[in-house]
């Protein structure tokens, strides 16, 4: 743990001491925020030169709207979505685009507020949801979407939620918002009763108005819908999204598949050639074709304990 965050481990739990509530309200602004965006890498470098960089307005956390920098490749009239996770950025998905493009298909991804080349700090995945409506008002119904770590998340819930895409794969996402409530409670180290606290000013504060924004964040709880196929690669040793959720949006989103791997962690399955094969695969894929659940593994699989 870094001393940034330790430090602010300390003052939320100090908070807690006097109110769960006071505690909260210091550790929300802390949730949202993006640190300093990860650089092109060089061997991506190539492909983002080549895109065609276009902007779309969307609201942003604040509702204060925000500039988002979108990147085309190819001119085909099947578009393919890509959405990257916290922390990263369009240029992570270089090969998938290069393949994606040779295949024929206009390939549309972003960077998100805070992330890459967008300006900005905060950001939350309203964020996300508000740049696919951008990007679908302008290209119409999606041919896929992509989505990776949280990016994968926002795809499941944007599809849920009236997204017009005819399939969807997700690369190591977590199956819904509570992980991540989880996983930062983890790092800060507050009590539960400051958690509950984070929930209630959560809601508030990005889904103002929504009875239950827990459930309208959950892939489990609010699956695609029926006939959108669905692909699913993970990793059994990711360590920042347990291999676990990936069984989870497996379990409610009947007829997926699931592509586990052994030895790629949560990024390098982006570039490995047997996934980018994978999702090539299931992007061609026939949609009037039921295909029963199917897991196939990639490597060896870690040993029963």
């Amino acid at each position: 743990m870094n001393l940034a965050l330790t430090a602010a481990g300390a003052s939320v739990r100090a908070a807690a001491a006097l109110s769960p509530r006071w505690a909260a309200a210091v550790a929300m602004p802390l949730f949202g925020y993006v640190a300093k965006p990860r650089s092109v890498h060089a061997d991506d470098e190539p492909t983002m030169l080549r895109a065609r960089p276009r902007t779309v307005r969307v609201p942003g956390v604040d509702r204060r709207g925000v500039d988002v920098d979108t990147y085309e490749w190819g001119d085909g009239p099947r578009t393919v979505v890509l959405s990257h996770g916290w922390n990263g950025r369009a240029s992570q998905f270089s090969m998938l685009v290069r393949e994606l493009v040779a295949e024929g298909y206009r390939v549309v991804s972003f960077d998100a507020p805070a992330h890459g080349a967008s300006g900005g700090r905060r950001t939350y995945l309203v964020d996300w949801l508000g740049v696919f409506a951008a990007l679908q008002k302008r290209h119409g119904a999606f041919e896929a979407m992509v989505g990776h770590s949280f990016g994968g998340l926002a795809t499941l819930v944007g599809v849920a939620g009236g997204v017009d895409a005819a399939r969807v794969v997700t690369i190591a996402a977590p199956a819904d918002a509570d992980l991540l409530l989880s996983q930062f409670q983890g790092m800060l180290g507050y009590p539960d009763a400051v958690a509950t606290s984070m929930r209630e000013l959560f809601a508030r504060r990005y889904f103002p108005g929504e009875a239950d924004p827990f459930a309208w964040l959950s892939s489990v709880r609010r699956p695609l819908p029926a006939g959108v196929p669905l692909l699913v690669a993970h990793d059994h040793g990711d360590r920042v999204v347990p291999f676990g959720e990936a069984g989870r949006i497996i379990a409610a989103n009947h007829g997926s598949r699931l592509l586990a791997t052994q030895g790629l962690g949560h990024n390098r399955i982006l570039t490995d050639d047997a996934v980018l094969d994978a999702v090539l695969g299931h992007v061609r894929s026939p949609l009037d074709v039921a295909a029963p659940a199917e897991v196939e593994e990639l490597g060896e699989a870690p040993a029963a304990a």
